[in-house]
């Protein structure tokens, strides 16, 4: 049973509630002061406390999502490993599928009806970057009388450091699409699930590092193409947009200001505006200052000319720190003459799970409004 199986949870929470019971049920017969009694006592009391902490520990996994299976908990991940290639892949295989796989959630078995989500590995053709994704196609991609017709595409990260599957069975991405979709709220899109760290433990910021990992130019240039050449992908600018929460989120609203014939719209939720330089990051400028300042999103729009693209923000009055940050980014934004922002402020809301599966519906129908496919 997996890390985030239900039958994990459901077991840890019975054995807690059965441990408690025994406990009170066997104390009287324990309270003696030989070393039995006192051993047994001890026993009891540290059981019981490890499966409330580990009920209590799974339950939060379950929704926040930190980490994906038990090896990815221990430190022993492997599946969701990814390299930097330094020398050239495969020009011909950008991008193989690995496996295909239902929508969590969406009963119905048939593509036609359900959709379908492929795990992928994509290769940069420039970067030679190397990372695991979610490809989520919906239902009518699948559908005779769409055979010809090609799907506008959003790009969807996590934050860091963030697990792909997450966006999948935690965030509901590909149910909450379909079922839009379904609904006539929005129109049917592909989805590209993954998470911004492709050069892992490193937090890249989705910067071009000069003499590392050329991350933005991969969201840029090399996934949309090697996604292109696989699936039927509009070709023609508008075609594409991008989605991210925190870092992911971050890294979307820049990539739509710094490449817009790439990505027509950028919605970052619970983002911030400027890299950080920690521990994780490392130096990411390498002392160029020119890059450094285009990667601050507030310094870009008060000083490059505004580009042709949609933005989309959001944050709560209570809960996230990125509040204040938020509504001085959109001012800035309304006084440029191309690019466009809106928003999304609740009332309160932390910086977790359950506040953007509150922003994700709005989220898709407004990138669905934004995009073309053709």
């Amino acid at each position: 049973m997996g890390l985030t199986s239900n039958k994990v949870l459901v077991l840890a929470v019975l054995s807690a509630v059965l441990l408690f019971a025994g406990t009170v049920w066997l104390w009287p017969r324990l309270a003696r002061r030989t070393w039995r009694a006192v051993s047994g006592r001890v026993a009891l009391l540290l059981a019981t406390q490890l499966t409330l902490f580990a009920s209590a520990g799974l339950a939060a996994n379950q929704a926040f999502g930190f980490y994906a299976s038990w090896a990815d908990l221990l430190g022993q991940e492997t599946d969701e490993g990814v390299v930097v290639d330094h020398t050239p892949g495969d020009p011909t295989r950008p991008l193989r599928v690995v496996d295909t796989g239902r929508v969590p959630g969406a009963g119905s078995p048939g593509a036609r009806s359900g959709g379908r989500i492929h795990e992928v590995d994509l290769v940069g053709r420039t970067t030679h970057i190397a990372t695991r994704a979610y490809v989520y196609l919906p239902p009518e991609y699948f559908q005779p009388r769409y055979r010809t017709r090609t799907f506008p595409a959003a790009v969807v990260l996590t934050g860091y450091p963030g697990t792909a599957k997450a966006l999948v069975d935690k965030l509901d991405y590909p149910y909450t699409a379909r079922g839009l979709a379904k609904e006539g709220r929005m129109q049917p899109m592909i989805l590209v699930m993954l998470r911004p760290t492709v050069a892992p433990p490193r937090d890249t910021e989705c910067v071009d590092i000069p003499g590392g990992p050329q991350t933005e130019s991969f969201f840029a240039k090399d996934l949309p193409d090697a996604v292109g050449a696989h699936y039927r992908v509009g070709g023609k600018p508008g075609s594409w947009g991008i989605i991210g929460d925190s870092t992911g989120g971050y890294c979307a609203l820049k990539l739509a200001l710094h490449h817009p014939r790439t990505y027509a719209a950028g919605a970052g939720l619970s983002a911030y505006y400027k890299a950080p330089i920690d521990p994780t990051t490392g130096d990411l400028f390498q002392g160029d200052k020119t890059l450094e300042n285009r990667a601050d999103l507030r310094w870009f729009i008060k000083h490059m000319p505004a580009p042709d693209t949609s933005l989309l923000v959001s944050s709560s009055k209570v809960g996230e720190s990125n509040y204040k940050d938020t509504l001085k980014f959109i001012e800035q934004v309304k006084a440029t003459d191309r690019t466009r922002i809106s928003s999304i402020i609740l009332e309160s809301g932390g910086h977790n799970f359950n506040t953007w599966r509150r922003e994700i519906p709005a989220t898709l129908e407004w990138i669905s409004g934004r995009l073309s496919h053709r």
